[in-house]
C-alpha cells in the first residue's frame, strides 16, 4: 500500500467561461468539482494506475466531506483527521475561447498544535503498513515549517520510503531529514538554489548537489522539456511524448504517483521514469487534475525517451 498525506485539501472547482476578462461578468458554461489538494490528486492517479492507496490529510466541514466521500468512490482508502472550518476551494477559471486558465487558491483552516500531533500519529500508523508514504503540496496556516521534516523521520523510523513534493521553506527544511524521494519543479529548485540553472549541465548539478545530501531519488520535472533525475547514483534525461495539452495542473502529482507505482513493484530505475513522464502527460490530456485514460498511459509509455547521461 501507498499512502499520500495531503494536510492542505480543497474542492478543485474548474469554472469554464468564453472570453474571460478581468472585471467583466461571465456566464459559466460547464462546472467541474474534484477532491483536489497534491496529495489527493497522487492517490487518485495511482488508483487509476491500478494501486492501493490510503489518503490522510487535513479536512474540514462539508467541504471535507465531499473531498473524502469523493475519494472513497473511486476505490481509495481514507485516513484523514477532522478540522473545525471548512477545507479551502481552489478556483480554476479556463478560457474556452483561448484555452488559458487563471487560479485562485483558497485558505484553509488553521491547523492547531492538537491537529499537528494528531496527523504525526495518524502517520506513523499508516506508514508501518505501507510501502512509501508522500507529503505534497504546501503546509496549512498554523503548521510549523518543520512539520514534513518530522513526518519524514517518522516515516523512515516505521521503515516506509518517504516522498517530499513541496516548495519554498517547507521543502529547504524537509531535505534535512533526507527524503527518499523529492520533486521539485523548475521554480521551486530555482528558489532553493537562489538562482535559475541556464542549461541541462547546471540542472545536472543542482539535482546532484540534492542527491549528494543522500536522496536516493532526485527528479527535476522541467514542464514540456520532461524531467532530469537521480535515481541510485545515476543520471537520467527523460523526454515526454510530443503533445498538445489540454491541462498542466496535476501533471507533476501524476509524476510522483507514477514513480511511486512503479518503485513499489521494484521496477527499474529506466521503467520507473517512463511510468512517471507518461502518466504525467496522460493528466495533461485531461480536463481535471490528477485524472488519466489508462490507454492513453499506455500509449504514451513506448513513446517516453530515456537519455543516461
Amino acid at each position: 500500500m501507498i499512502t499520500t498525506v495531503t494536510l492542505h485539501a480543497a474542492i478543485d472547482r474548474t469554472l469554464y467561461v468564453d472570453k474571460f476578462g478581468v472585471g467583466q461578468v461571465h456566464r459559466v458554461t460547464r462546472q467541474v468539482n474534484e477532491p483536489g489538494g497534491k496529495g489527493n490528486n497522487v492517490a487518485k492517479v495511482i488508483r487509476q494506475l491500478g494501486g492501493q492507496v490510503t489518503a490522510t490529510g487535513v479536512i474540514a466541514g462539508n467541504n471535507g466531506v465531499f473531498i473524502e466521500s469523493s475519494l472513497t468512490e473511486r476505490g481509495i482508502g481514507t485516513a484523514f483527521i477532522q478540522s473545525a472550518g471548512d477545507s479551502r476551494v481552489c478556483l480554476n477559471i479556463v478560457d474556452d475561447s483561448s484555452s488559458t486558465s487563471t487560479e485562485l487558491l483558497g485558505q484553509g483552516p488553521t491547523m492547531s498544535e492538537a491537529e499537528v500531533e494528531e496527523i504525526k500519529k495518524k502517520v506513523q500508523q499508516l506508514a508501518t503498513e505501507s510501502s512509501a508514504v508522500i507529503m505534497s503540496g504546501s503546509l496549512p496556516p498554523g503548521a510549523p515549517d518543520t512539520l514534513y521534516a518530522e513526518l519524514i523521520r517518522i516515516v523512515r523510523s516505521a521503515g516506509a520510503r518517504a516522498f517530499l513534493d513541496t516548495g519554498g521553506t517547507s521543502f529547504s527544511v524537509g531535505l534535512s531529514a533526507t527524503p527518499h524521494f523529492v520533486k521539485p519543479n523548475e521554480q521551486e529548485l530555482a528558489e532553493w538554489l537562489g538562482q535559475k540553472p541556464r542549461d541541462v549541465s547546471e540542472w545536472a548539478r543542482a539535482a546532484r548537489m540534492l542527491a549528494d545530501q543522500g536522496i536516493n531519488e532526485v527528479c527535476i520535472t522541467l514542464g514540456s522539456d520532461g524531467a532530469l533525475a537521480i535515481l541510485n547514483g545515476k543520471t537520467y534525461m527523460v523526454k515526454p511524448p510530443s503533445i498538445q495539452p489540454v491541462n498542466t495542473v496535476g501533471c507533476g502529482d501524476a509524476f510522483v504517483a507514477g514513480m511511486a507505482y512503479a518503485g513499489e513493484r521494484s521496477d527499474s530505475a529506466e521503467s520507473r521514469l517512463r511510468t512517471a513522464v507518461a502518466a504525467a502527460a496522460a493528466n495533461a490530456m485531461s480536463t481535471k487534475a490528477g485524472d488519466i485514460d489508462y490507454a492513453l498511459f499506455e500509449e504514451y509509455e513506448h513513446q517516453v525517451q530515456i537519455i543516461p547521461l
